[in-house]
């Protein structure tokens, strides 16, 4: 299910990258620094590695950009159609105001009107949840309502990530939402406004367990969950839930699966053919039963942190295979402003598994009612009352 608006502007959404919906495409050299490496970085790529990330190179696309802009052309237009016809997947370019929304959503904040859309049963869109103190939330809209049309475009037949880029758009500009509950249909003007994301929820389950939600990885998140674990009761479990979770800061993540280790590896990744490695940091708690909920939606960030649980045999996982966004991105700034995002390489898991376009088997598989077996199997290892 995708979170609240978060994805790139309907645009994108026809290219693989948008599948990100933003957050996948934070590259992992983000963990040592808790930022973006510098543009003006020249260093060479080995041909091998070239090969193996399958993309067009960075110089390729700035210079397509720059011709552009000579013959009085859009170079954000040029950079798009070369990393299109590159064949890297997760490869995009965004303008500028598009980037400077990337970096506030990393921060935690975006402009929208505070709720999330997600597919019914029945194949309608409906509101998934509303943010409190939001938009959406003050105008009386509650999750369940269907999500008829926004700003009149009919949303049934489109993919949910273009529905929630729909809702996007500039602070104190207004959007009209048709809306539909128990057959009453009706219309709500609401002004976009900017708005704190809740990354990281925490509640107590009914047998004295802990359930850690982490929607995404933004900046703070890993410590949130790290002092979660920490003001949990003495000997309980932790449920940590990653549904849904299309990842985020690398770092984060890495701070995040500190919370259940004591040092150590959390993954591997290769950039411009260069091998290094992420470690945890030392002191966590690597006593208290831990399962991970995971699903289609857990991805890049997500999944580094469930492969290391996982290989480390720290966390038992539950849910369904995970998404497969296992490459590294590295973002290069255009002659116009805007920003080329291009696989430089991929991470793997603690014992050395591939996550790219494979994803991670969870330990049990489970569809519906994941959550209560996820439950079961946590109260079996000792983590409930």
């Amino acid at each position: 299910m995708p979170g609240p608006e978060f994805c790139p502007r309907p645009r994108r959404i026809r290219r693989g990258a948008a599948l990100t919906l933003v957050f996948a495409s934070v590259l992992a050299t983000a963990a040592a620094t808790d930022g973006l490496p510098r543009d003006d970085e020249k260093t060479p790529r080995p041909l091998a590695a070239r090969a193996a990330a399958a993309t067009v190179d960075r110089d390729d696309v700035a210079r397509a950009a720059a011709e552009a802009m000579a013959d009085g052309k859009s170079g954000t237009k040029a950079a798009e159609d070369v990393v299109s016809r590159s064949g890297d997947r997760w490869g995009a370019v965004y303008d500028k105001s598009e980037y400077e929304e990337f970096e506030q959503a990393l921060d935690g904040e975006y402009t929208g009107v505070g709720l999330g859309a997600r597919r019914a049963a029945d194949g309608r869109v409906e509101v998934a949840r509303v943010q409190p103190g939001g938009p959406a939330d003050k105008a009386g809209i509650r999750a369940g309502d269907r999500l008829r049309t926004v700003g009149g475009i009919d949303v049934d037949k489109r993919p949910v990530t273009e529905v929630v880029a729909l809702l996007r758009g500039g602070n104190r500009t207004s959007v009209v939402l048709g809306l539909e509950r128990a057959g009453r249909r009706w219309s709500e003007t609401l002004l976009r406004t900017t708005l704190t994301t809740e990354a990281v929820t925490v509640r107590n389950l009914a047998d004295g367990a802990v359930m850690i939600k982490v929607a995404s990885f933004t900046k703070g998140s890993g410590m949130q969950v790290r002092n979660a674990v920490r003001a949990a009761p003495a000997g309980a479990g932790v449920l940590l839930d990653l549904r849904g979770n299309a990842g985020g800061l690398v770092a984060e993540a890495v701070t995040a699966a500190s919370a259940f280790l004591d040092g150590g590896l959390v993954a591997t990744y290769d950039i411009r053919g260069e091998q290094r490695a992420l470690y945890a940091a030392a002191g966590g708690n690597t006593e208290r039963p831990v399962v991970a909920l995971v699903d289609g939606g857990t991805m890049s960030a997500a999944e580094l942190v469930t492969g290391a649980l996982q290989d480390r045999g720290r966390a038992i996982t539950v849910g369904s295979r995970t998404f497969g966004k296992g490459s590294v991105q590295m973002p290069s700034r255009l002659p116009d402003g805007s920003v080329a995002e291009l696989t430089v390489g991929h991470y793997r898991t603690p014992a050395g598994h591939s996550v790219d376009g494979r994803g991670i088997t969870p330990d049990l598989v489970a569809g519906k009612g994941a959550e209560k077996r996820a439950q079961t199997v946590l109260s079996g290892l000792g983590g409930g009352s």
